[in-house]
């Protein structure tokens, strides 16, 4: 369904339809979804929220009263468990709103419950999450991907109207690609991370995920803006987002030549030039660039994004909230067990090797050689936007593959966010929408990429992009 968000907020003044029933026909058909996509649904909370909406209806034309939004499940949400898809924190209930939640709320959206995801985001397969993993709507065999593989799938399956998720290194956009969605990493600082349980600090950025880009729109405008609760919040005004096209004529699109290099697959490579060639035929100028430094991207990731983990996670001991080992006999070993039993092999790798990466004798060798590539890397893109206005390739270098195709290869599904990461570690905005479809009629996503603070330009051009094209108008 093309915009989703806006059609439902249509029928709703319409007199088509009441928040109320809306919400009543979503969790019914939840319930019998076979996706695993939502870890809680919200059934009380959603339909208090969705009586309010339909008062604040009469006198609000808001696009987002009333409208079903699903939640990532490690963006805190008041009275509401938030668990991160880990057994470390079952039963913990925030006594708090995220800022991008709370925000959402204050614009009348109905939080109809909380989405799967790889256990503390550290995936991107949902494969790691506590209640196992999330399926793919177009095929219930493949992975939707991850990490905010829940809230992809939800959007896709037709369970929500819009989602947040949350990207690291390609969270959002990988999900996004992979189940035929829009989804948008903000700029770094764009969108508050108040109430986002950490995982990489410098790294994390909350974000929408729509059916189309002009949905996604609608969401941007809600969440963005500076937030005193978020010390990393850009201090920056922002207008309100439109809601129209982009005029692609004589905006400059760079195409760099280290993202179509081994490795992509062909079908992707097809529909990602089919995707920049009516870009061009909607008056864009298409011109090659180079990005020197992104080859690095990965293993700077790899290295940045694990000793911030192995800091952040070590809050989790047993001690404060969340689940801890009863049967310990002393405090050293309650703490060991806790930790041992509570997270998954994937959490406790990236814990290791952050930890390492950060101990004396590797900290030169290892992060602040990350460190320093990472700044190089910042400097491809500055350079590269001095001549270009975007930069568009391939979101992910294959379609959906099967949902334990890679489990026991942690090392292939790192490269899987080859063209997702340099966006993170340059602290840039980028979307990604569906572009196309592979050989077993899975869906492919194209990437843009645009300048600090330029997510008009992204979602202009992804909007101007589906005015002209079907994909995200097909439904698995």
């Amino acid at each position: 369904m093309e915009d989703r968000i806006l059609q439902t907020a249509r029928s709703y003044r319409r007199f088509d339809r009441s928040p109320v029933a809306e919400i009543e026909a979503l969790i019914r058909t939840i319930r019998q979804d076979k996706t695993n996509s939502f870890i809680t649904i919200d059934e009380e909370g959603a339909l208090r929220d969705a009586a309010a909406a339909e008062k604040m209806l009469a006198h609000s034309d808001d696009p987002l009263v009333g409208v079903p939004i699903a939640v990532k499940d490690n963006i805190c949400t008041r009275g509401l468990a938030t668990t991160c898809a880990s057994k470390i924190l079952a039963g913990f209930v925030p006594t708090y709103d995220a800022t991008a939640v709370k925000r959402l709320k204050e614009r009348g959206a109905v939080i109809i419950g909380k989405t799967n995801l790889d256990e503390f985001a550290m995936g991107s397969t949902t494969a790691t999450s506590s209640i196992g993993p999330t399926l793919n709507p177009w095929d219930l065999s493949k992975t939707p991907g991850g990490s905010s593989g829940g809230s992809g799938a939800a959007v896709a399956a037709g369970l929500c109207a819009g989602a947040l998720g949350s990207d690291t290194g390609g969270s959002i956009r990988m999900p996004a690609s992979f189940c035929g969605i829009t989804g948008l990493k903000p700029t770094y600082g764009a969108v508050s991370r108040f109430g986002l349980v950490a995982f990489a600090s410098s790294l994390d950025q909350i974000g929408p995920m729509a059916v189309s880009a002009r949905d996604t729109a609608v969401l941007f405008d809600a969440l963005k803006g500076h937030d005193p609760l978020d010390s990393t919040s850009a201090q920056r005004e922002y207008p309100q987002m439109g809601l129209e096209a982009l005029d692609l004529k004589g905006v400059r699109i760079g195409i760099p030549e280290e993202f179509f290099s081994e490795g992509l697959d062909p079908d992707v490579e097809r529909s990602v030039f089919f995707g920049i060639s009516t870009l061009e035929n909607l008056g864009a100028e298409i011109q090659q660039i180079k990005l020197p430094h992104v080859r690095y991207g990965v293993a700077v990731y790899y290295i940045i994004a694990t000793a911030e983990a192995s800091s952040n996670l070590a809050r989790y001991d047993g001690v404060r909230y969340g689940a801890r080992d009863t049967d310990a006999k002393d405090l050293l070993d309650m703490y060991l067990e806790t930790r041992s039993k509570g997270f998954n092999d994937e959490v406790k790798r990236r814990i290791m090797l952050g930890t390492y990466v950060l101990s004396a004798g590797y900290y030169d060798a290892y992060y602040k050689k990350a460190s320093q590539v990472r700044s190089l890397i910042a400097r491809d893109f500055e350079e590269a936007f001095a001549q270009c206005d975007l930069i568009a390739g391939p979101t992910t270098p294959v379609t959906a593959f099967g949902i334990h195709d890679m489990v026991d290869d942690p090392l292939r599904i790192y490269l899987l966010d080859i063209y997702t990461i340099p966006a993170n570690l340059a602290g840039l905005p980028a979307i990604s929408f569906p572009c196309g479809f592979g050989a077993e009629g899975l869906p492919v996503g194209m990437q843009l990429i645009a300048p600090h603070f330029r997510e008009d330009l992204l979602l202009g051009a992804g909007i101007a992009f589906q005015e002209w094209t079907k994909f995200h108008r097909v439904k698995p």
